[in-house]
């Protein structure tokens, strides 16, 4: 492997091709090679030609918007994601998160703050532990219980359907793709993208808390969700896959 082949490759979907071509100059000029795409169609063809470590994707692109894009990426692959925003849209930055992007950064932009804000993500997302389950099982099965990724519904051994609110859903499946792997608040908060989201620092505690009362057979004495020692959580069993 030559020395331009470790560096960490970039792909800018961006249509503007007045920011596009700027951006993937500076990059290039700070050591990471860099692939762009003018649309998603030009990004998904990358991605199936080319190992991405990154991608940083422009919202607002005509045709299939970013948005969409970003929730195919998150679906398909642990592919770090910063979304770029226009300046000021809230909305924008909240449903980038909520679609599972790693960060945003909003128009006009500083150069130098997107290569920081690039590092960072990536120092973040590699130290991460990998899925074991594969993320596109539609029903992951563990004790009485079946999780309907698909329907993003919890469903008893009785056929009823147990309610979850968003981020109780974020960290079971996170937990179930992650059987018998021991993860810190902070690579749970990772893991989810609670750093920006619905979860925050110790509502980790409070999610599992709540998720042990729905699932746990002895809420006290967890059969599923254990606790680690210096803080923490692993699922205890091997979960199927249908």
């Amino acid at each position: 492997m030559t020395k331009e082949e470790t560096r960490p490759h970039v792909l800018v979907v961006e249509d503007a091709r007045d920011i596009r071509e700027p951006l993937a100059r500076y990059l290039r000029e700070h050591f990471y090679r860099v692939t762009t795409a003018p649309d998603a169609a030009a990004a998904r063809r990358v991605m199936k030609s080319s190992a991405i470590d990154l991608v940083v994707l422009d919202i607002m692109m005509p045709g299939e918007d970013g948005l969409s894009l970003c929730r195919s990426i998150r679906e398909t692959s642990q592919i770090p994601v910063i979304v770029l925003t226009a300046k000021g849209e809230e909305v924008d930055r909240i449903i980038g998160l909520e679609m599972g992007a790693d960060d945003y950064i909003a128009k006009p932009f500083s150069p130098r703050e997107l290569i920081a804000r690039i590092a960072a993500v990536l120092r973040r997302t590699q130290a991460l532990p990998p899925r074991q389950k594969p993320p596109a099982a539609e029903r992951i099965r563990f004790g009485d219980w079946t999780l309907d990724t698909g329907q993003r519904e919890l469903i008893g051994a009785n056929g009823v359907a147990m309610p979850l609110s968003s981020g109780e859903f974020r960290l079971l499946t996170t937990l179930l793709e992650r059987p018998k792997i021991a993860l810190t608040r902070n690579q749970l908060l990772d893991l989810t993208k609670g750093r920006d989201a619905e979860l925050f620092d110790r509502s980790i505690d409070n999610h599992v808390s709540r998720l042990r009362k729905k699932i746990e057979p002895d809420p006290k004495n967890p059969r599923y969700i254990k606790t680690v020692w210096g803080g923490g959580y692993i699922f205890a069993l091997d979960p199927e896959t249908e």
